[in-house]
């Protein structure tokens, strides 16, 4: 039986003297969408970080793909096929959109990423965009840029803090088309959402954070029954 892409067991994290997550456990199978739930503050961005070691100190056992991961620096935790999506997308403004395309090199020992025909492809508003600077994009398409240079790196696990946040309808609607194809393709998808409605649809289960901690856990069938527990923790 092939091993989780992502395994966490009684994870904690520190920025400083702050305990920040209070032993978090989760497990994220190979094809799977996975989303993490909560009220700002919660601990899911956090959660993201620390699986990529961006966090104080960790505690606790992460493990990618079978790897134990808690005490390796970021890079080496990225070569086992890990690519974070952070909130602010990370767009270099003084580079064209092709240009933070192919800025990151592919991961070694990682599976081929999607050449930028196939990224052209999947996201035609970067195609169209390709000469533009990052500052000159809209915030929808630099989300997508953002998106697609991990892609481009061979990364098949992928963390997405927040893709949706603050962008039009029409864009969010992309998003989710782009999610259902990439797990359509074999990746792994493990997402921190506020907008519900545009997580719910997408997620094969759903993990719930308060307070540093995993609160409730279930999957997608369960999703009508939980709205009572849900509309209590997140005010959906």
């Amino acid at each position: 039986m092939a091993s989780p892409a992502l395994e966490i067991k009684d994870l904690q994290a520190w920025y400083g003297e702050s305990h920040v997550l209070h032993g978090v456990d989760m497990v994220v199978q190979p094809g799977e969408v996975v989303t993490l739930l909560g009220r700002n503050g919660a601990g899911r961005t956090t959660t993201l970080r620390a699986i990529m070691g961006l966090t104080g100190t960790r505690k606790g056992s992460i493990r990618v793909n079978g790897h134990e991961t808690i005490g390796l620096p970021t890079y080496k935790i990225a070569h086992y096929g890990i690519g974070y999506c952070p909130e602010e997308r990370g767009i270099f403004a003084s580079l064209s959109a092709e240009e933070n395309l192919l800025l990151p090199p592919p991961l070694k020992g990682s599976e081929p990423g999607m050449s930028v025909q196939e990224i052209y492809a999947m996201f035609p508003n970067l195609a169209e965009r390709r000469a533009s600077q990052g500052t000159r994009l809209s915030g929808g398409e630099q989300q997508m840029l953002a998106v697609a240079r991990i892609l481009r790196t061979g990364a098949r696990l992928l963390l997405l803090d927040e893709i949706s946040e603050g962008l039009a309808p029409v864009i969010v609607q992309a998003l989710a088309r782009m999610i259902t194809t990439l797990r359509a393709k074999g990746y792994t998808i493990v997402m921190v959402e506020q907008n519900f409605r545009f997580a719910a649809p997408l997620a094969d289960r759903f993990y719930v954070m308060e307070h540093g901690r995993i609160v409730e856990r279930f999957g997608a069938a369960e999703l009508q029954a939980k709205m009572p527990v849900l509309n209590e923790l997140l005010g959906v």
